[in-house]
């Protein structure tokens, strides 16, 4: 099945841990303890169970600032607006539950820089849905400061790029150099427990070589988890939103590469099966008669005129490679990704060339 894999990539195996710009060091690390695992502890879901637990004992007085809603059904804009409005109530209790959220991020986070893997590392940025807050920027910028305190040489900031793009953009990283000679987008796919998004994401190679200049031209957003769709059937959506993409491309005059990378949750396989970590996705994906990038190589056999080539890696993965071109002032550097659980991934610089074919140097500024 590997050698089957080189075939139909035409270009490179799948989770590869040598890429054009960074060896990945590690992905997807599930760190346990006697409680279960780690990332649990500072997941998206477990700064709303924090949240509610303050609540309690005002909901029992009758006096929660934040009303009836349970934190699950408080939107992100509704607790950054309880930040700075006037009900210094409600504000006090985001505050409280971002620092104690921010305790238990420090915590995972010491837990990492202490495994093998995660050693030296220079700097971590946070992506993931979390982080598209201002309570969740806050959290970040509050876990800093514990683990400078600490005495960790590290430091924690925001991903640039929006987290819903970043691993759209973060796919590019993935292809090699001859795409941006003679192209200007990719075709991306990040797919998610929840979500699946397309989109053509623009190279602007000519403007930034480094690729710091890439953005999504357009995308399109599918929320199976409301449809429940069988495998099948979710394989049968994406590629029709492909499709539909690659016509829009085509009218626009873009010069789409025949070249697809997609972000998917869980530990893949150099063939482009998945070996665990899909059970938030539709039907089973980690069946070994499943294999994602042989489906889309078959439904699109060719984009404008050349055989498709299709790169798959893991989804925290991408999303950090979207920080390539601003980690060059570091050598070794990771990603921590707040969403239904906590993504992961540790990077180094490769130094000899950064995939462009130009030489990678390292900036003081």
């Amino acid at each position: 099945m590997a050698e089957d894999a080189v075939t139909t990539t035409g270009i490179a195996r799948h989770g590869a841990t040598r890429l054009p710009s960074v060896e990945v060091d590690s992905f997807n690390i599930e760190l346990k303890d006697d409680d279960g695992f780690l990332g649990d502890r500072a997941s998206k879901g477990a700064f709303r169970e924090i949240l509610d637990t303050l609540r309690k004992p005002l909901k029992k007085n009758g006096d929660d600032p934040l009303g009836k809603k349970s934190a699950e059904e408080i939107a992100k804009s509704e607790l950054d607006a309880a930040l700075v409005g006037d009900d210094i109530h409600a504000s006090a209790l985001v505050h409280g539950a971002i620092e104690e959220f921010a305790q238990e991020l420090a915590h995972v986070t010491g837990k990492f820089l202490k495994t093998k893997a995660w050693a030296d590392t220079e700097r971590i940025v946070v992506g993931g849905g979390f982080r598209q807050s201002r309570v969740g920027e806050l959290a970040i910028a509050r876990t800093d400061i514990i683990l400078k305190a600490e005495d960790f040489k590290v430091d924690l900031v925001p991903i640039r790029f929006h987290p819903d793009d970043a691993g759209l953009i973060g796919t590019l990283h993935l292809a090699p150099s001859w795409i941006f000679e003679a192209h200007d987008s990719i075709l991306a796919v990040d797919i998610g427990g929840t979500n699946i998004r397309c989109g053509v994401v623009e190279t602007r190679w000519k403007k930034a070589p480094d690729l710091s200049k890439a953005a999504v031209w357009k995308s399109e957003l599918w929320r199976h988890a409301n449809d429940e769709p069988t495998r099948e059937g979710a394989v049968k959506r994406l590629v029709k939103m492909l499709k539909d993409l690659i016509t829009a491309s085509e009218k626009e005059g873009l010069k789409l590469a025949p070249f697809i990378g997609i972000a998917c949750p869980g530990v893949i396989n150099e063939d482009g099966s998945i070996e665990k970590g899909a059970q938030n996705l539709p039907g089973n994906w980690e069946s070994s008669k499943f294999n994602l990038p042989a489906s889309l190589v078959e439904a699109i056999p060719e984009i404008g005129g050349h055989d498709t080539a299709v790169l798959m890696h893991n989804d925290g993965v991408a999303q950090g490679l979207s920080e390539v071109p601003f980690m060059q002032d570091v050598e070794r550097w990771g990603v921590l990704t707040i969403g239904t659980g906590l993504g992961n991934a540790r990077f180094t610089n490769r130094r000899k060339e950064n995939g462009n074919g130009e030489k990678a140097k390292k900036s003081k500024d």
